[in-house]
């Protein structure tokens, strides 16, 4: 088992058991960084891949693509090994993407990139902020939101059927017989908005319609030049002042925090 974790030669392995241990020492590795090497505080292990298509089988054998509890029971193996004590509901992701998250830490060599979410502190913070509707036709102009609200949901209806045959309510609903182009663009689950205590701000989050290959996620904050756009529905950005969200196409919203 230990074996696993030696340097090898090269930074970029060549074939799947290879690249498998240099996928798993990366994770190791971020391990024992993350909490100062203790795991009890992870809720999430988050694995993105933006391999080109000459090596993307290699990638996809690595991390058992069809069957990637093995590569979760691996990953287990290990921080049993290192004593970094994870617990039992932490969950796992692995997405092929072409643009790595912001906050996902790059691997040397690899066309990879890992974020581990940790979980919240328990400190009791409260907020409220706008949504004011800028482009597309939603049920209302502008939307008031508080840390209280728990999950509030975006999407195309404010109650729609959805894939596994239950109802989702979508809190900023985006009605599907309008006539605004911009709304035929938005999932039925498109985002949601939640509060985080840690950080004391609202956190926006792309669903499961709001990442690629589906309908797309795209902010644009004030003063910064380049787009965020939101790749994977476990890490969230964190909404700032004036930030410009485009669900879809073109439906926009804008995001402001009430200060007191």
């Amino acid at each position: 088992m230990f074996n696993l974790f030696k340097k090898s030669e090269s930074n970029a392995p060549d074939d799947v058991k290879g690249l498998r241990d240099a996928l798993l020492r990366l994770v190791k590795d971020q391990l024992q960084k993350s909490e100062g090497g203790e795991g009890r505080h992870i809720k999430g292990i988050h694995i993105f891949i933006n391999a080109g298509t000459a090596d993307r089988h290699l990638y996809e054998g690595a991390v058992y693509l069809d069957e990637q509890e093995k590569f979760k029971e691996e990953i287990q193996r290990i921080a049993d090994d290192f004593a970094l004590d994870l617990p039992a509901n932490w969950a796992m992701e692995i997405a092929f993407t072409d643009e790595f998250p912001p906050d996902a830490i790059k691997a040397d060599g690899l066309s990879a990139a890992i974020f581990i979410r940790t979980k919240e502190h328990n400190i009791q913070r409260s907020g409220s902020a706008r949504i004011t509707i800028l482009n597309g036709k939603a049920e209302k102009v502008a939307y008031e939101i508080t840390s209280a609200d728990g999950k509030i949901n975006i999407g195309r209806e404010a109650k729609a059927q959805v894939s596994d045959g239950f109802f989702r309510l979508n809190q900023i609903a985006f009605p599907g017989d309008s006539k605004n182009e911009s709304n035929k663009f938005i999932s039925r689950q498109h985002a949601h908005i939640e509060w985080n205590n840690e950080s004391g701000c609202f956190i926006l989050f792309a669903d499961e319609g709001g990442v690629p290959p589906g309908n797309k996620i795209k902010i644009k904050t004030p003063g910064v030049e380049n787009l965020t756009k939101l790749h994977s529905t476990q890490i969230g950005h964190k909404l700032n002042e004036g930030d410009q969200v485009i669900l879809g196409e073109s439906a926009v919203f804008e995001f402001s925090y009430h200060t007191s």
